[in-house]
């Protein structure tokens, strides 16, 4: 057990944790001791530490125990910067200089041997991807992709695309240790700014961005919303990292608010109280969050350019890869609420002993494409449409007409198999006749009559194989309402 002068306290460097002076400088002389020392740092539990207006950020580098310490951040007034962290974890290595010239998809080593493992992310900005369609509509990003490169050249992390030509490449070093940071309540009192046009993200936060770091225990409450604000882009947010876990943790939902979006109308704006940016392996066990159907509240996670995700025994609003997961994608003994299951990526999505309340049992999300290249796995789910609203219930959400260029090519997964599945569709519109496997993906954009020949066809998912599948209607499912989607389909005559 460490002893008092093994382990840094914010009361040394002058907090006063009252919940009224400005302790983030404190705080901030306090880490930067800890990281010089290498030693952990340790609140005081019965402490409420104010974190102020000022746009300063303590660097976390060393173990930290916030036990049962509260921090207030009052964002109801001005800040100095709305977009600084509070809170950054990093390493203290030296990144590793890396030359790369070529990059095969799905390549799985190179001839480089780093001191360390560590964290890549390769561009290539002659190709955009991701070129986003509808309300939120922009040119998409350069093409790009994060990995672990391994001391021998392993390579960790599918490759997504070929690169005969690299023109950006970062580096961060992986420390062989683990990083702890134990828990913490946290509490922001809301922005209160009006912003009608376009997005203003609101950071103020922790951001994570040391590979092998687990943040077990933290809480976070937001209060004091009012009927205008700006979205947050993540309270607990990890990027540029390997090998995170974010476990026991508890997240607040936060309320919904509209701007005008890129294509010149109303669009609900996104704010989340977590986050994961170009993360490879990335980890969340026994993560809660309340009100997850409650229509009020925006989705508690958005992700992108990650690889490897896994969620296991979480009770949250929504999980969400918008720019994209590749590898695997599992969902395990987890309750989604009522923004429900999306995905964009490639690899390997299972689902299962979980419970889901989604308008869609999975969403595979329009303005990306609704692309999936890979394989689709139900088993032992439960599905309760829009949270037993009366709608039609279509199991995998789908749509592109092929008339938008994504900037890759597009499909529904190819493979899609069923191995238990219980939908309560007790709750449906006057004439339903059962539930349908995949939505329409032509009825969505509603842009006149489709030619024939598209010129960004999108593939459809070539088998579907159904076993175990209960209905509380008693209806048989249906394909699809497009009679043009020809998948084979390997599945009982009978729902019930």
């Amino acid at each position: 057990m460490d002893t008092p002068s093994q382990v840094v306290d914010y009361e040394s460097f002058g907090a006063k944790g009252d919940g009224k002076t400005d302790d983030l400088p404190a705080i901030c002389r306090a880490h930067a001791h800890a990281n010089g020392a290498g030693l952990p740092v340790r609140s005081r539990p019965d402490a409420t530490y104010h974190l102020g207006r000022q746009a300063l950020t303590a660097t976390v580098a060393t173990d930290t125990d916030w036990n049962a310490s509260r921090f207030v951040i009052d964002d109801s007034e001005p800040v100095e910067d709305h977009r600084a962290a509070l809170f950054e974890v990093v390493s203290l290595l030296e990144p590793p200089a890396l030359t790369i010239d070529r990059l095969a998809r799905d390549q799985r080593h190179l001839e480089l041997a780093p001191q360390h493992d560590c964290m890549v992310r390769v561009e290539f900005e002659g190709r955009r991807v991701y070129i986003r369609r509808g309300l939120n509509q922009n040119a998409g990003v350069p093409q790009s992709d994060c990995f672990v490169l391994q001391r021998d050249g392993t390579i960790e992390g599918d490759i997504d695309w070929d690169y005969d030509e690299i023109t950006g490449i970062e580096t961060w070093p992986i420390d062989d240790e683990t990083l702890h940071l134990r828990g913490g309540v946290f509490e922001t009192v809301a922005n209160r700014e009006h912003h009608p046009d376009g997005y203003n993200y609101w950071s103020r936060n922790i951001v994570v961005k040391r590979s092998n770091t687990i943040v077990d225990g933290l809480i976070h409450y937001v209060v004091g919303e009012t009927d205008v604000g700006c979205p947050y882009s993540g309270f607990l947010s990890a990027r540029n990292c390997a090998r995170i876990t974010f476990q026991d943790c508890w997240s607040t939902p936060h309320k919904m608010y509209s701007t005008i979006g890129a294509a010149g109308k109303p669009v609900n704006m996104g704010s989340y109280d977590l986050g994961a940016n170009n993360v490879v392996g990335f980890t969340m066990r026994r993560c809660r969050m309340n009100l997850i159907n409650d229509r009020t509240r925006w989705g508690v996670i958005g992700s992108n350019f990650c690889k490897d995700i896994l969620l296991e025994d979480c009770h949250l609003s929504r999980m969400d890869t918008h720019q994209g997961v590749s590898g695997s994608y599992v969902i395990r003994r987890c309750e989604l609420g009522h923004m429900g299951l999306n995905a964009i990526g490639r690899g390997q999505l299972l689902i299962e002993d979980s419970t889901l309340y989604g308008r869609n049992l999975v969403n595979f999300r329009s303005d990306y494409g609704s692309t999936w290249e890979g394989e689709l796995e139900i088993r032992n789910c439960r599905w309760i449409p829009a949270g037993g609203d009366a709608v039609v219930p279509y199991a995998i959400g789908v749509s592109n007409d092929g008339m938008h260029d994504f900037g890759y090519p597009c499909s529904m997964p190819r493979q899609v198999i069923v191995d238990g599945l219980y939908v309560d569709d007790s709750n449906t519109p006057e004439g339903h006749e059962g539930m349908y496997w995949f939505s329409d993906p032509d009825a969505a954009f509603g842009e006149g009559e489709l030619p024939v020949e598209r010129p960004y066809p999108y593939a459809a998912c070539e088998r579907l194989t159904v076993r175990g599948l209960e209905t509380a209607s008693g209806k048989d499912p249906k394909l699809s309402p497009n009679p043009a989607l020809t998948t084979d389909v390997e599945a009982p005559t009978s729902a019930g």
